[in-house]
């Protein structure tokens, strides 16, 4: 188990210590959760008043929350509490599943794939013809990569996902389980004998960029012609998907049940609530924001905030809702 004090945590977290207490740290936990020998965080002043009741010994702070620590407890202000717990979290995070060896032998790998140096492959994996894998790339039982991938280094491929022919991934990326790379985008065209619909071949890949992360049973689709392409550091939540030929810049945020249909282009920073949903060949631009549940029909302008179905201008959907409970009395 792991133990810190509370020098052992400021030393970490760089901040004002307020109080002192006898208790050892071993874990992290939600204010009213937390037990005697954990931490807690207080990032928003509507939570300080949980403090007192609270039976955590430690509160990481935002330093303009005024507060007291209590007897035999300790503060620790900060500038921001949430991105310091984050810090925090990774010094009790648990170690990762144990691999008894780098290749398993029930892992099937093509003799022409290219597996970089202190890579580590799970059992039941397989690995297609041609193949590269970068240095110390992770992946876990039963994943199957197909032909000619490539995916950079220190990339994490967690059980169950599916990456297909010709995908190209990038460096520090992390897939959640039952991740699904590069199927066939959904289209179709009813036949000429109009009775029945003729399946339209995508024969295009996907490309993403550097430090990636996708949430389980999440989808992206690759493209008709060319490359469905997810930016450097977008991330991605569980259940979302992302059809074919959708662009999306950096370090963009979709939330879980929200989709992109075919051909939608986001701008750098987009932000999409969770089960949005975005209309085929729509751009949204960079800064953009998509309230949760929305339905965007039309493009959206930089730094712009929507909500509704379909989603307007925020402060308009709201004028709307409030005029519509008014008439509702």
């Amino acid at each position: 188990m792991i133990s810190l004090s509370i020098e052992d945590i400021n030393a970490f977290v760089n901040g004002e210590v307020v109080g002192t207490t006898t208790h050892k740290i071993t874990g992290l936990e939600q204010i009213q959760k937390a037990t005697e020998n954990q931490a807690t965080f207080i990032g928003n002043r509507k939570f300080a008043a949980l403090w007192k009741d609270s039976k955590a010994s430690l509160a990481i702070i935002n330093n303009n929350i005024d507060l007291e620590p209590g007897e035999n407890r300790v503060l620790i202000k900060v500038k921001n509490a949430d991105l310091t717990m984050a810090k925090l979290l990774e010094s009790f995070t648990p170690a990762t599943p144990h691999f008894e060896v780098e290749i398993h032998p029930s892992a099937t790998i093509d003799p022409s794939a290219i597996i970089g140096e202190g890579s580590r492959v799970g059992a039941g994996s397989y690995i297609g013809k041609d193949v590269v894998l970068g240095k110390n790339v992770t992946i876990y039982p039963n994943v199957t990569i197909l032909d000619e991938t490539t995916i950079g280094d220190h990339t994490v491929v967690w059980s169950g996902t599916v990456i297909r022919e010709r995908s190209e991934i990038g460096s520090y990326c992390i897939f959640h389980n039952n991740v699904s790379i590069g199927a066939d985008g959904f289209g179709y065209r009813p036949s000429d004998d109009g009775k029945g619909l003729v399946k339209i071949p995508h024969i295009g890949n996907v490309v993403i960029g550097n430090a990636v992360e996708i949430g389980a049973n999440s989808c992206v689709d690759r493209g008709k012609f060319s490359s469905t392409i997810l930016g450097d550091g977008c991330k991605i939540d569980n259940l979302v998907q992302i059809a074919h030929n959708c662009v999306l810049g950096r370090s963009c945020i979709m939330a879980g049940s929200s989709g992109l249909a075919g051909s939608v282009t986001l701008g750098d920073g987009v932000m999409i609530g969770g089960s949005a949903s975005i209309k085929d060949h729509t751009t949204i631009h960079s800064g953009a924001t998509v309230g949760a549940g929305s339905g965007v029909m039309n493009d959206v302008a930089a730094g712009k905030t929507v909500l509704g179905y379909p989603a307007v201008d925020s402060r308009e959907m709201l004028k709307q809702w409030v005029a519509l409970r008014k008439l509702a009395r």
